[in-house]
């Protein structure tokens, strides 16, 4: 079906898009609602008013696939669509792996787009409901066509910028390489030239996406040029940049120049360690040591005394040893993250580590990972205190979900912060603004206070 037949087929029709996993896939979901409203389709606000319902899948978690499942499984006792037939389809990183397999595990699905096809989905569904078949791409597209399509941003204040797809690194924990593809940057001026247009669109926040953006131009360019990506960047007007993710044998020292110098950059890292253990982290093909990583840190804090670090950590690797689990939680006292994303291990086939056979009993496994939580619980809450009495920047994202009257947002350094909206004003109003807070609480995942001046 070629693109002029596309819209008849699907104007009218109602979406709904779920999506798990990281922020790569919610900016593919937004590419994906973007061309859906260019096809003239209206968004809907749950499954059962959806004609097309579509799952944009992780699978760096096992159980991610039998959350899938249940999913759409769910969407066979939905009540008739609003055209009287639905599809349903499955993207993203599961949807590549498994292609047509996925077919016989959930008989409900019309359409599975991997993560090169986003670009056809259209076409893919609008051949769902013409011939009422089940249609799969999965082919990798050598382009990064995606990135030129129609875009439903979630918010008018924030957008997510790819500046490169794929992974080089191979982690042996990881199977985003073999669903992502290898490393594929897009053109400098293309990156700058979008968030120059979004600056003009209203946007005043950006998060710059990768699996690595450490990497972004070495496969383009010959060498590294993220460095001189966040300067430029900063130069476009744009109030704050973020970027994920960061991997620490990647971050040279000219990108911590330029997060220093560039004043659009929050004060915030996210620099993923794993484990603390250099024997672990070795087979785990993270190709740093424990030492490396605190040496990392140092050079970071010097350069920008007080930064927000957060990271990820695995618990239960295949070997791991309560003597490696001490080192990790030796580490994390030591850096004394702002936040932490622990996840017990996930064995995923396909992976070398998932060849490794590891009989530490899963009791064992859990209470460690208990012990984490509350070591990164006791290292945030002391990050926190040092806002304790500081008045804060917040840009303002909506409400709190446990009180309308007090609006909620996010500090530079990536704080969650409340604070109770001023007399006379609606949270509507403040919406995508910058409010200063002064802080008179600091809990341990977030700071409360109250408004100081007009927003802006």
């Amino acid at each position: 079906m070629d693109m002029m037949s596309v819209r008849p087929a699907l104007s009218g029709k109602t979406y709904f898009i779920r999506t798990f996993g990281c922020q790569m896939n919610l900016h593919d979901s937004e590419r994906v609602a973007g061309l859906l409203d260019a096809c003239g389709c209206l968004e809907a606000a749950d499954p059962a008013g959806a004609d097309i319902v579509i799952f944009m899948t992780c699978c760096v978690r096992e159980a991610a696939d039998q959350r899938l499942y249940g999913q759409c499984n769910s969407c066979k006792s939905l009540p008739a669509p609003p055209s009287g037939t639905r599809v349903v389809a499955v993207g993203g990183c599961i949807a590549q792996r498994d292609g047509e397999g996925l077919l016989t595990n959930v008989d409900n699905v019309n359409v599975i787009f991997g993560t090169h096809a986003i670009a056809h989905v259209g076409e893919l569904i609008a051949q769902a409901f013409e011939d009422g078949g089940r249609h799969v791409s999965i082919a990798e597209d050598e382009s990064l066509a995606a990135v030129s399509m129609p875009w439903h941003r979630e918010t008018v204040y924030h957008a997510w910028v790819p500046i490169m797809t794929g992974c080089n690194n191979f982690c042996s924990y990881c199977i985003v390489p073999y669903v992502r593809g290898r490393e594929k940057s897009r053109p400098f001026e293309e990156v700058v030239d979008e968030v120059s247009a979004l600056v003009r669109s209203g946007v005043r926040e950006i998060t710059l996406l990768g699996q690595n953006v450490n990497s972004y131009g070495r496969d383009r360019y010959g060498a590294p040029r993220f460095a001189e990506l966040l300067r430029k960047v900063g130069e476009t007007g744009i109030e704050r940049i973020r970027f994920t993710s960061s991997h620490p044998k990647d971050l040279l020292p000219e990108t911590i120049d330029a997060m220093a110098e560039t004043p659009a950059v929050m004060p915030h890292l996210h620099l993923a360690v794993q484990s603390g253990s250099t024997r672990i982290l070795k087979e785990m093909n993270r190709r740093y040591t424990r030492e490396d990583y605190l040496d990392l840190v140092r050079r970071v804090r010097d350069r920008i005394p007080g930064i927000a670090l957060t990271t990820d950590i695995i618990v239960g690797f295949p070997g791991e040893t309560e003597e490696d689990f001490e080192e990790t939680l030796s580490l994390a006292r030591e850096v004394g993250y702002a936040q932490a994303f622990t996840f017990i291990y996930s064995r995923r086939e396909g992976t070398p580590a998932a060849a490794i056979v590891d009989p530490t009993p899963h009791e064992v496994i859990q209470e460690r990972f208990d012990r984490l939580v509350k070591v990164i619980e006791d290292t945030a809450y002391e990050f926190n205190q040092g806002e304790l009495h500081a008045t804060v920047p917040v840009l303002v994202e909506g409400a709190s979900k446990k009180n309308t009257r007090v609006l909620q947002g996010k500090s530079p350094k990536n704080q969650t912060v409340h604070a109770p909206i001023p007399e006379g004003l609606n949270i509507e109003d403040l919406i995508g603004k910058i409010v200063d807070v002064r802080v008179d609480t600091a809990r341990t995942w977030y700071l409360s206070g109250t408004v100081a001046g007009d927003p802006r």
